[in-house]
């Protein structure tokens, strides 16, 4: 039987995150290639983590910098590593190489960081010419071009380290179709080492079991807490854009309008946000995200910055929830089709559009329907999953060839390696 080992940044949460669901999706994947696979994580046990042991998965606990690893891996001998985010390359892959030289070594992206992490700082420096508190979080969304986005990235060195992740391994799975072009036209990624694989299920919508327009109320805005662009977007939400939302609702007698707020890992910071006099609440982890997101009438989700497709936006139009988003938010989530909502990059927009949807029955239904079509004709457009076990196949029927193809790779594994080997040698040898 064909081996796999899935190197994870953090132990599977497809509760509380849209990663954690594309984790257990490719590990389902694997399964159903037939593979033995064992997913080892260095993280500390999590309280929301999948029991990847019900789908005959070996969970293995492994630790950073040491040779105990090697030793690991070595015996395991797979067949293809699987590396959740660049950060695990890093740390992992140069072992994985001497160990095994002859394994398929996979990067999920899962979101280009270094992109998020540019527009991330150009809101930062934007916030920097801000006053006072609540000026700062009024600042407008990032909608800086691809061109602006690389100079932002050079600036840094995570995508110096992201970009060269890419090139060491023989495959990159990407979520967003903009990415992909951004690394192609400007970071020259051949397309050969990137492979776009969006959320790999295609769940059919029983538009008949969902509740109505008139069976919903109030607003949702739902992400793990410890992601930056979720915590962010409630900043924007309580500083600016609720209490105008709240006003204008009360102004035609609809006060008895809230927002929840749904999140796994509140912080304090963020807990002390509630106040159930201004309607705004904050609900913390959702043991069942998809009933929280049936029941709301609109979901609300102001991302100033970010990356990748957004799994909270995915889950409304599922839902058939219609969500008031950025351009941000919608990148790659479309394909050009109308949004199942509305796109705002300015307060004011914002507002008005989340005042009119959930007043507005007829607008509601139109937006909703056009969510469902964006699943049919975007995303389910494609058999992603068939699409990549077929890719998978080939590289390990031709691996050698496609390596050949890759002389940058083969330069940065040479260089890139020799330089974290020596960090994590050096590391290991202090600890002891």
């Amino acid at each position: 039987m064909m081996r796999a080992l899935v190197v994870g940044y953090v132990w599977p949460e497809p509760a509380s995150s849209a990663a954690g669901t594309r984790m257990l999706e490719l590990v389902q994947l694997l399964v159903r290639m037939d593979y033995q696979v064992t997913f080892a994580s260095a993280a500390a046990l999590s309280e929301h983590r999948f029991d990847l042991n019900s789908l005959g998965v070996t969970e293995k606990a492994i630790a950073l910098n040491c040779s105990s690893f090697d030793e690991f891996v070595r015996e395991l001998n797979p067949n293809l590593v699987l590396f959740d985010r660049f950060f695990t390359e890093e740390q992992f892959g140069w072992r994985v190489e001497q160990a095994c030289p002859d394994a398929v070594r996979v990067l999920d992206t899962e979101d280009l960081h270094s992109l998020r992490h540019a527009r991330q700082q150009l809101l930062k420096s934007a916030q920097k010419l801000c006053g006072n508190e609540k000026e700062k979080q009024s600042v407008a969304p990032i909608t800086a071009d691809s061109e602006l986005l690389y100079r932002q990235m050079c600036k840094g060195d995570m995508a110096v380290r992201e970009v060269a992740a890419i090139f060491r391994c023989d495959l990159s799975l990407m979520i967003s179709e903009f990415e992909i072009d951004l690394l192609q036209r400007y970071f020259s990624v051949p397309s050969q080492l990137l492979f776009y694989c969006p959320f790999l299920s295609q769940q059919k919508v029983d538009v008949a079991s969902l509740p109505d327009f008139s069976a919903r109320q109030h607003f949702i805005a739902i992400g793990n807490f410890r992601h930056e662009p979720n915590w962010d977007s409630v900043l924007w939400l309580k500083h600016q854009l609720w209490p105008i939302i709240r006003a204008q609702l009360s102004a035609v007698g609809m006060a008895q309008a809230e927002l929840h707020i749904y999140g796994a890992y509140p912080p304090p910071k963020a807990t002390q946000l509630h106040n159930t006099k201004e309607g705004f609440h904050i609900k913390g982890w959702a043991a069942d995200a998809q009933a929280v997101m049936q029941s709301a009438r609109v979901c609300l989700a102001p991302l100033r910055f970010g990356a990748g497709i957004k799994g909270k936006l995915m889950d409304a139009m599922r839902c058939g929830t219609p969500s008031i988003t950025t351009s941000i938010g919608v990148e790659s989530m479309s394909g050009g089709l109308l949004w199942g909502g509305a796109v705002a990059d300015d307060a004011e927009t914002f507002v008005a559009a989340a005042v009119a949807h959930y007043q507005d029955e007829t607008l509601w239904q139109q937006k909703q329907q056009q969510g469902f079509a964006i699943l049919r004709d975007y995303f389910h457009r494609t058999d992603h999953s068939l699409s990549l076990q077929t890719r998978l196949t080939e590289l390990l029927h031709n691996l050698q060839r496609e390596r050949g193809d890759n002389f940058i790779g083969q330069m940065l594994r040479h260089h890139s390696h020799k330089s974290t080997q020596y960090m994590g040698q050096w590391i290991e040898a202090k600890n002891k």
